[in-house]
């Protein structure tokens, strides 16, 4: 076999056909490639001399087929830098209306994301470097459906001591986030009523009907979800520390009446604890899951404290679930990238990750404050106590988002967490704003946006 690809980097899979000659054929197969994506824009082509001997073709036919894609403007060739393909227009692009679909906003507070430019990369590579070099050989095996030990063992210590849980690393799953995770349960469920907050994410309820549960909405009001309105569901989705997006915090006697719930029907209670560690105005409170650890299923994840990225998350079960849950994970991926699974095992353990956390906690309440002085007088915001997002009340949503879409500013907004579309008769309208997710240097900006966005409301 020629090995002259070695030469250019690239592997280049084509089946030219002989109708209409060699150079004809050619030009089509390389015409083809470039328009169906395999050859992607930038990708940079063997020589002509190379191509002609891997085809068994003469060069002749290889550098006509060459000039005439040029020609065409699907290659581009310069003196002394070989031939590439081209960058081509975008069919979308020129239709009407596509760059409406496709503009990217001035100035994004929209929620969900953390700041991912303070990603620790230096901490992060240290803790990856330390990983690997004292990894076992099995380490890069495939592994148990539940997780390295080493990350389960140090999450036991780090959920104990950060946020109240009780978690021996044997009734830790390790999945690739909370998606994940909330997904296995539901099969584990297998077809059950599921309870979720109203408002909540939608995308979540989705999550949950696309492995075979049955959604029913409980509501939330100012002291979290109502525990009274559960029914016969046999489990509840709740975010108690930061609801989102109302940002309310599930209130003790809620929480007492919850897990008298569970342990009364048997019920399951989800806990999802996305931003658990973001607590500005007093001291953190802890997950439910202490309460009742024997009827909490507590789910969290690294993606708002590291960044969405890395695909990782932790449920810690009652010891009930364990097996049918690490067996719905073997049968779902086998089992989580190993390799992450170590380097966030030696972050946790070399606190590199809490001293990570409490930077990020200092700078998002400089961004919290920083939001309440600009908007203070203009609007009523809720959920300021913790996380990464805030309510801010207004008259009408659909008018303060045509006047946030017009300044180039991205927001989300309340109507569309309901369960039943269209809002309803005296349902409160809001924008959720995050401020997650803008740089440092823009962020004053955007807010300045956001504020006059308000005053014309």
């Amino acid at each position: 076999m020629n090995d002259f690809w070695s030469g250019v980097g690239v592997d280049l899979h084509l089946e030219p056909d002989s109708e209409g000659g060699r150079r004809v054929g050619l030009e089509r197969a390389l015409r083809d490639a470039v328009r169906d994506g395999r050859l992607a824009p930038g990708t940079r082509l063997p020589a002509t001399r190379r191509l002609a001997t891997e085809l068994g073709v003469s060069r002749g036919t290889a550098k006509a087929a060459y000039d005439q894609l040029v020609a065409e403007g699907y290659l581009t060739a310069r003196q002394g830098s070989g031939t590439e393909v081209a960058r081509l227009p975008s069919v979308d692009a020129e239709a009407p209306g596509a760059a409406a679909r496709t503009r990217v906003p001035r100035f994004d507070l929209r929620p969900g994301s953390p700041d991912v430019g303070t990603f620790p990369a230096a901490a992060w590579l240290r803790s990856l470097r330390r990983a690997i070099a004292t990894a076992p050989s099995l380490a890069y095996d495939y592994g148990d459906p539940r997780g390295r030990i080493e990350l389960r063992t140090a999450l036991s210590g780090y959920l104990g001591r950060a946020r109240g849980v009780i978690a021996p690393p044997e009734r830790i799953v390790i999945t690739s986030g909370y998606v994940q995770g909330l997904a296995l349960l539901t099969r584990v469920l297998d077809g059950s009523r599921v309870a979720m907050e109203d408002p909540g994410l939608p995308f979540h309820r989705e999550v949950v009907r696309h492995n075979g549960g049955r959604v029913v909405p409980v509501r939330v009001d100012e002291r979290g979800a109502r525990a009274d309105e559960l029914g016969d569901a046999a489990a509840v989705v709740v975010t108690p520390a930061h609801q989102y997006p109302t940002g309310v915090t599930l209130h003790p006697e809620r929480r007492r009446a919850l897990t008298d719930w569970a342990r009364a029907r048997g019920g399951l209670i989800v806990e999802d604890d996305y931003d658990g560690e973001f607590r500005y105005d007093r001291q953190p409170v802890g997950a439910l899951q202490g309460m009742a650890p024997g009827q909490v299923a507590y789910l969290g994840t690294a993606s708002k404290t590291l960044g969405p990225a890395l695909r990782l998350g932790w449920m810690v079960l009652p010891p009930h679930l364990v097996d049918a849950v690490a067996d719905a994970k073997l049968h779902s991926d086998h089992h989580t990238e190993t390799i992450g699974q170590l380097a966030l095992a030696e972050l946790i353990d070399s606190h590199a990750y809490d001293r990570h956390v409490r930077a990020c906690r200092l700078r998002y309440r400089r961004r919290r404050d920083q939001l309440l002085g600009r908007l203070g007088a203009h609007a009523n915001v809720y959920g300021i106590a913790a996380g990464l997002h805030a309510l801010v009340e207004v008259a009408d949503e659909e008018a303060a988002l045509a006047r946030a879409e017009e300044e180039g500013l991205a927001v989300g907004r309340l109507g569309e967490h309901w369960h039943a579309a269209g809002g309803g008769e005296g349902r409160p309208q809001g924008l959720v704003v995050g401020y997650g997710t803008p740089r440092e240097r823009v962020y004053p900006e955007a807010l300045g946006v956001l504020g006059r966005v308000l005053e014309g409301a």
